[in-house]
């Protein structure tokens, strides 16, 4: 009986060190603890964890690599964690890796990402410090898209209602109105055939400029040759020498005009006495009437001299020959 009891307590306590090995197994698969292999570690330190544990999973450019082994905070701003990895990976992972926490799936575990450099650097040894690449927490997202959609309702009231006084406001009657389309599109058209007119005439500016850079036509001529430019210069000289001349004599009258008016404030001048002495007035006008007297006598003198017998062929002849002239000046117009 006592040997019975013996190989029952041997047997309970070799059944609970299997039940314990057991259940540290499993504990060590559930950790995804590598048991048999062996592995190495590296050190990621991050601001914020986001939730990150003891534990969880280490990728490797999305492949397993290793658990996150220990979390410890540093300071108040830093936080150290340490990564075991597996040996099979540690060949691909250069020390310019960069190191992130992200989830498996949208709303999954946390998991520590290792992100492949694009440049090649020199391999990872035991204890190395990854840098680090900031993530976007899932937090922070749901956080955005919720300010987000608070904000595509508030615009989509504002468009409701910016919609309805669309409806209800009259212009929307002209865009309904066949008559205002119709003369959007005359003056569409009157735009167009105004800007072809425009496209002329800024083609036959250029041609013009063309012209005139080349001394073609009367303003190419005025502008470009020399001769042209001589000739307009000898002008205006002209003209300036003309304008001087014509002042010179507006100078000359205007000294004459004050001759002749201290000549009429003269009693003695000679102009005063032809223009303004009575006397010399009446002599003239009687001189004037001899001379007129002696002209009517010397003209009856003259008529009684054509009917003189001595002189009267001579006039005759003279009347003959002017009556000859003025026939042959007839026959010369009339050819």
């Amino acid at each position: 009986m006592a040997n019975q009891g013996e190989n029952n307590i041997k047997l309970g306590v070799f059944v609970s060190i299997g039940l314990l090995a057991l259940i540290f197994s499993f504990y060590m698969i559930g950790k995804n603890r590598n048991l048999f292999g062996s592995n190495f570690q590296l050190k990621v330190r991050f601001a914020n964890t986001s939730g990150l544990i003891e534990g969880d999973n280490v990728l490797f450019a999305g492949i397993q690599a290793g658990t996150v082994k220990s979390i410890g905070i540093v300071n108040d701003s830093v936080i150290e964690v340490a990564l075991t990895i597996d040996d099979k990976i540690k060949p691909f992972i250069h020390k310019n890796a960069l190191a992130s926490i992200g989830t498996e799936g949208l709303m999954g575990d946390k998991v520590v990402n290792i992100s492949p450099a694009k440049v090649s650097g020199p391999k990872v040894k035991d204890g190395d410090i990854l840098a680090t690449r900031e993530m976007i927490n899932t937090d922070e997202l749901l956080q955005t898209l919720s300010q987000s959609n608070n904000n595509i309702a508030a615009i989509s009231e504002g468009l409701k209602t910016t919609v309805l006084r669309i409806n209800n406001a009259s212009i929307w009657s002209l865009f309904n109105d066949k008559q205002v389309v119709t003369n959007a599109k005359s003056t569409l058209q009157n735009i167009s055939a105004a800007s072809a007119n425009a496209n002329e005439m800024t083609k036959g500016l250029n041609q013009l400029v063309t012209q005139i850079k080349h001394g073609k036509g009367t303003a190419g001529l005025l502008l470009a040759d020399t001769g042209m430019a001589n000739s307009l210069k000898e002008a205006v000289s002209r003209i300036r020498s003309a304008s001087n001349n014509a002042n010179n004599l507006t100078l000359q009258l205007n000294q004459m005009v004050k001759d002749l008016n201290s000549g009429l404030n003269s009693q003695t001048g000679t102009v005063h006495l032809l223009l303004k002495d009575s006397t010399l007035a009446k002599n003239l006008s009687t001189s004037m009437e001899n001379v007129k007297k002696g002209t009517d006598g010397f003209n009856q003198d003259m008529e009684a001299l054509k009917h003189n017998f001595l002189l009267r062929g001579y006039f005759k002849s003279l009347q003959k020959q002017k009556l000859r002239d003025s026939l042959n000046a007839k026959k010369l117009s009339l050819k």
